[in-house]
């Protein structure tokens, strides 16, 4: 089954789990019972993304325990936390730490469902803008630090002779390092290029009318160490290169 119907349901009721078990069956999802966030962690790594469907009135992880644990892990999965204390300031807690929704326990099945299919889209959408992001960075990574030295440098706006200049090298080789840039990349103009390296990461979007500004990533050719300038950056592309 796709994990856009898949919920992980993490309550340490017996009963309330094969109710609300029913329920998700019966709107098409398939239901995959934990009865505590320590299971549910244990085997946290080798399960796909999907959404969870947390009790917040569980112990030893309780249910914000367990969400700020899901937070250190990065995990973009979205979350529907239930209680039946119909306690606000959980409610509050529990989405400023990354609940997406909150429903009152036992939760009515129109409800769920509806919370359900908020749930699933964002999981699409954040899904398909990780897979962008990889395709991105798979290709972004082919480059060499002197080509990412060189290709910073024509998407920030600075012509080939500006650049030849800057790096000390000939006009012609910056427009041999261009080619083989676009040709790596598999685009056919810089707009193109640049469009990539943002999804990539290693440009941030930049305001209306400015050029990019160039952001390397941790790990890849030509990152610069926090709190370093662009020109330090250049440096060790330099250097690497």
């Amino acid at each position: 089954m796709s994990h856009q119907r898949t919920v992980y349901l993490i309550d340490p009721g017996h009963e309330s789990r094969r109710t609300t078990a029913r329920h998700l069956a019966a709107i098409g999802a398939e239901a995959w019972p934990f009865p505590s966030g320590a299971e549910f962690l244990e085997i946290f790594d080798h399960l796909m993304p999907a959404c969870i469907l947390l009790d917040m009135d569980m112990e030893e992880p309780s249910g914000l325990e367990l969400l700020r644990l899901l937070a250190t892990r990065q995990a973009p999965w979205p979350v529907i936390a239930i209680s039946g204390r119909g306690d606000v300031a959980l409610a509050v807690e529990a989405m400023k730490l990354g609940a997406q929704d909150f429903l009152e326990k036992p939760a009515a099945p129109a409800a769920l469902s509806a919370a359900l299919i908020l749930a699933w889209a964002g999981l699409a959408r954040s899904m398909a803008a990780a897979e962008t992001q990889r395709a991105a960075h798979e290709k972004v990574s082919r480059l060499t630090p002197r080509e990412i030295d060189i290709a910073l440098a024509l998407l920030s706006g600075r012509a080939n002779k500006g650049v030849a200049h800057d790096l000390g090298i000939s006009v012609r080789t910056v427009e041999m390092h261009r080619s083989h840039i676009m040709a790596k990349l598999g685009v056919k103009s810089l707009a193109e290029a640049a469009v990539l390296a943002t999804q990539a990461g290693l440009l941030m979007p930049p305001p209306c009318g400015a050029p990019p500004e160039s952001r390397p990533l941790p790990g890849t050719p030509g990152a610069v160490p926090p709190g370093a300038s662009r020109r330090d950056g250049d440096t060790l592309l330099r250097r690497a290169s």
